[in-house]
């Protein structure tokens, strides 16, 4: 059994090191330009299976990112002479990603204002934006003229965009939740939960080619708004002037009609599933995506599977160091004592914050303070480890207590130390105890790793959550995602429980100089 765990501690430890030595080959001797985007968003950003019409490659991934942030991206890249890497990162991530320097340019069709200003610079505007309001045919409010016709409505924006700041300009409107994305809005219009969502023309424009129960509105008069409100710059980290001067002088040199074809261009190419039925619409997204599923079903098990074996180790460990006896010296029950109370913060720490917070602190605030390059991947690995490790730790700590008493006065009558009782005494009974609460671990880590999207970690959710912004199919697509995390997580559960059954041996045995008459008995017969 040991030689078992060792070959697949050694299995996992070599994925770990492969994964977190990833990189992107150089087609220039300079270094790539990364550039951040959600990647799922058409028509400005999408995901793609392969480089047709111009793609660029996505960073730790098989896929393609295109659209028209990416044709403007590979402009800047060409006259930099440096080779464009995207980046795909949750549209809550981008600020991060360049403040820690994770990314070089933020071009997902983000606006300016003043607030983001403050943090980080723009260039020039790239693209003039002009809003729309995108409803449903059958709608009272499809042949709305103005956003006064609007009133009464209920409406929503994109979360921590100016799109849902608008709406408080439409009188007597019912001002929804503000939504993630635009994937979810347009699931919320299909099923009735809103009236209409703020949109600029081309996403209003892709969502109708898209959806034939949708339709769009451009008001006249408008929203207010200011002219920077109606400008997409691209985002550049403060300081960084240089690169800022670079690209707005690439910029001046795309003219307003070649702009205007690029877009153009990039409506006509934005991914589509067609439309059918719902069981239709499934298998279509399904048939067309299945490898990037099958990708993020292979990275999150490669996770999860990770962080549960190493943060057993480290709960193993924790509760080892946790049951030293009292030692004979002063300077020995000090540093116990010292080692006692780290790792009760650590427990306290990470058993008391969310992953999904653990994960922006570690993977950007580490740059940002200390200048750690971390790949997604190696944090990932690092964040499910650790938080795993405080709550097996736990668990660990509880099947230790769970050993009767007198087995620790027998092992240190016979003078084994207190590793020694532990090794041959103690922790054999304790892994077989724990051994359901291990794997409710793992369980709950599968799920639990769809919070690494907001690093831009390739997991089976932050892939849904791209294959869902391409097909407009929200619901459809998630479907299919349940549909796998509840096969791996029975499957999961299934093989856990055959282990369980072989560690417990077989049912039937006979007691040295027993007979058949106490099989019998052993058997409950």
């Amino acid at each position: 059994m040991l030689k078992k765990f060792r070959a697949i501690l050694l299995l996992i430890i070599s994925i770990f090191l492969v994964a977190c030595s990833q990189e992107e080959t150089m087609t220039s001797t300079k270094p790539p330009l990364l550039v951040g985007m959600e990647a799922g968003y058409p028509p400005y950003n999408w995901t793609q299976s392969n480089n047709s019409n111009d793609a660029v490659r996505i960073q730790d991934s098989q896929d393609y990112a295109n659209g028209y942030d990416v044709q403007i991206a590979r402009k800047i890249g060409e006259a930099l002479d440096r080779e464009i890497i995207i980046v795909k990162t949750e549209w809550e991530g981008l600020l991060p990603a360049i403040q820690s320097e994770k990314i070089d340019l933020i071009i997902a069709g983000m606006s300016p204002t003043p607030d983001r200003k403050e943090v980080i610079d723009f260039s020039d505007s790239y693209y003039d934006v002009q809003f729309a309001m995108v409803t449903k045919k059958d709608s009272p409010y499809a042949q709305a003229k103005s956003i006064e016709d609007f009133g009464g409505a209920v409406v929503t924006g994109q979360l921590g965009t100016l799109h849902y700041d608008l709406l408080n300009q439409i009188p007597n409107a019912t001002v929804d939740q503000a939504m993630k994305s635009f994937s979810a809005m347009r699931v919320a219009l299909q099923s009735g939960k809103i009236d209409a969502y703020v949109s600029e023309i081309p996403e209003a424009i892709s969502a109708t080619d898209a959806i034939s129960q949708f339709t769009y509105v451009v008001p006249e008069p408008s929203f207010e708004v200011s002219e920077e409100d109606v400008q997409i710059g691209i985002g550049v980290k403060k300081g960084r002037e240089e690169l800022l001067t670079q690209v707005n002088e690439v910029l001046a040199d795309i003219s307003t009609e070649e702009r205007a074809e690029i877009m153009n261009q990039a409506i006509k190419e934005q991914p589509s599933t067609g439309e059918s039925d719902f069981f239709g619409n499934v298998w279509n997204i399904f048939k067309a995506n299945w490898p990037a599923y099958l990708r993020g079903t292979i990275n999150t098990l490669v996770i999860s599977l990770t962080g549960t074996i190493i943060g057993l180790l480290i709960g193993l460990l924790v509760g080892i160091v946790r049951t030293i006896p009292k030692a004979k010296t002063k300077l020995q029950n000090g540093l116990l004592k010292f080692a006692n109370w780290f790792l009760n913060a650590y427990i306290s720490i990470f058993r008391g914050t969310p992953m999904i917070v653990q994960a922006m602190v570690v993977y950007y605030g580490t740059s940002i303070l200390w200048n750690w390059n971390l790949t997604p991947l190696s944090a990932a690995f690092f964040i499910v480890s650790i938080n795993t490790g405080a709550y097996i730790s736990e668990v660990v700590r509880g099947g230790i207590l769970s050993i009767d008493k007198g087995q620790f006065e027998a092992a240190r009558a016979i003078g084994m130390s207190h590793w020694q009782t532990m090794k041959e005494v103690v922790m054999p009974q304790v892994i077989r105890n724990i051994l359901p609460s291990v794997g409710n671990e793992f369980v709950i880590n599968v799920k639990d790793t769809s919070v690494l999207n907001v690093i831009s970690v390739n997991e089976l959710y932050f892939t849904s959550s791209t294959i869902a912004g391409n097909s407009f199919r929200y619901f459809e697509t998630f479907v299919i995602t349940a549909i796998i995390y509840f096969v791996l997580t029975v499957t999961i559960t299934a093989i856990l429980r055959a282990i369980e059954n072989k560690m417990d041996g077989p049912k039937e045995f006979v007691l040295v100089g027993g007979n058949q008459e106490q099989v019998k008995t052993l058997k409950g017969e």
